[in-house]
């Protein structure tokens, strides 16, 4: 018989509830921004917005949505995953594939992973990034946000410790019957990969579209800006001189704190319209072994 005095099931009421309150702890944060988004701002002025929204309205996301540099820098942002997504992932396979290799198979081995290894711990430094780029010519480019973090050490580790989990009697079996190491990746490597490949598809689209340091360094012009940037100089730095007759008319109904948090919830929706496809994919893509039929 069950009972709450019996010590095996008192630990996971207690540590249930722990995590109940942790969760629910970080659920509060995005509860309130939403509720500021959809908060005229005369009722957050006076601090009465917590957990719900007060006099609901739809201003703060009309005066960003209806933004032409809101959607240029959205545009940019897409094109950045379009270019940087395949570029990244097709990098990241073929270094992870030779680097899983046992070091009879492939002597440097060894030197390329500390190689690797050693540029997560020393980076080349902000300044010498940046006159390389410009000399590359790149600045103003879409360029300059894709080809300087091409290559993700961390993920390469990741997943070249995912295919030294395969069997290697799969790879094996591959060389008898006449295929070759660039075969015998795409047609059996990558296929029996997909969990740890959708985990590091997810890291690469999260990475590009949070970014927002590097347009901020490596473009000029404003319209170049990917949509973090944007967002970022639009809160920091708002220029009202380009403000229309109906933006200032909106004005009164929006603020700083409403704006900001309607722009966290639009930069936030792809990300979340995803994450849910994906994220059963993270547990089994890094964490487990591969051992596969």
């Amino acid at each position: 018989m069950r009972t709450w005095t019996n010590k095996k099931y008192i630990f996971p009421v207690i540590n249930g509830t722990i995590l109940g309150i942790l969760a629910l702890t970080c659920l509060a944060p995005l509860v309130h921004i939403f509720a500021i988004a959809f908060s005229d701002n005369n009722e957050v002025v006076k601090g009465a917005v917590t957990l719900w929204p007060k006099s609901f309205t739809l201003s703060s996301f009309t005066f960003v949505l209806e933004r032409q540099e809101f959607w240029q820098a959205f545009g940019v942002t897409l094109k950045r995953i379009a270019i940087g997504l395949p570029l990244n992932m097709l990098l990241t396979i073929i270094t992870a594939y030779p680097l899983s290799k046992e070091s009879l198979t492939f002597r440097p081995r060894t030197f390329y992973v500390w190689f690797m290894f050693f540029t997560m711990l020393f980076a080349g430094g902000l300044i010498p990034t940046y006159m390389l780029v410009r000399q590359l010519n790149m600045l103003d480019s879409i360029w300059a946000l894709v080809l300087p973090g091409a290559l993700q050490v961390y993920n390469v580790i990741l997943l070249l410790n995912f295919f030294r989990q395969l069997p290697k009697e799969i790879s094996e079996a591959a060389y008898m019957d006449g295929a070759g190491h660039w075969q015998t990746l795409w047609k059996i490597y990558v296929p029996t990969s997909m969990a740890a490949l959708a985990t590091l598809i997810l890291f690469t689209v999260v990475g590009h579209w949070n970014a927002w340091f590097d347009g901020m360094i490596y473009m000029n012009m404003p319209e170049k800006y990917p949509l973090q940037t944007f967002l970022r100089t639009v809160i920091t730095m708002p220029d009202f001189k380009y403000l229309k007759a109906d933006d200032w008319k909106n004005l009164q109904s929006i603020s700083d704190r409403t704006t900001r948090s309607a722009q966290i919830i639009i930069a936030s929706v792809p990300i979340l319209l995803v994450y849910p496809f994906l994220q059963k994919y993270f547990v089994k893509g890094i964490v487990l072994g591969s051992v596969k039929g």
